[in-house]
């Protein structure tokens, strides 16, 4: 299954988020740049960096940002694995990944939690897990 079948499947209650996970690491994303780098947004306390499943998606993403639709956009083509292994860790601040965000119906956020980030760009490092069940 492509990582655009498991999302679907994750947010429809059905789908196996670890298997998602696994395909999303296997899956070149497109990271569009800005003039001082990667293009990222703030919410809930995290910064994220936008990744996108395709160029169209991409193009629509950038369009309705202000972009001109026959405007060249800059990008490049990371694995999701490198992403969440490499460039989060290496950011300064908590950061997640915001997939395909143009698409209400089809984007996945992965936030900078064990499991999904190297533990010391998680921001739950050092917590217990257990402890953490208990609080629920």
């Amino acid at each position: 299954m492509r990582l655009t079948g498991h999302i679907t499947a994750v947010r429809a209650g059905q789908g196996d988020p670890h298997a998602m996970l696994g395909e999303f690491r296997r899956t070149a994303v497109l990271l569009p740049h800005a003039e001082d780098g990667l293009r990222v947004g703030a919410w809930g306390g995290f910064q994220w960096i936008y990744a996108f499943t395709g160029e169209e998606r991409l193009a629509r993403f950038v369009v309705a940002r202000g972009a001109r639709p026959d405007e060249p956009v800059v990008y490049r083509s990371v694995l999701g694995a490198r992403l969440l292994d490499a460039v989060v860790p290496s950011l300064d601040v908590p950061t997640g990944v915001a997939l395909d965000v143009e698409d209400e119906a089809t984007s996945m956020l992965f936030p900078p939690v064990r499991g999904i980030v190297p533990e010391g760009a998680a921001v739950d490092r050092g917590e217990d897990t257990t402890a953490r069940e208990a609080r629920r």
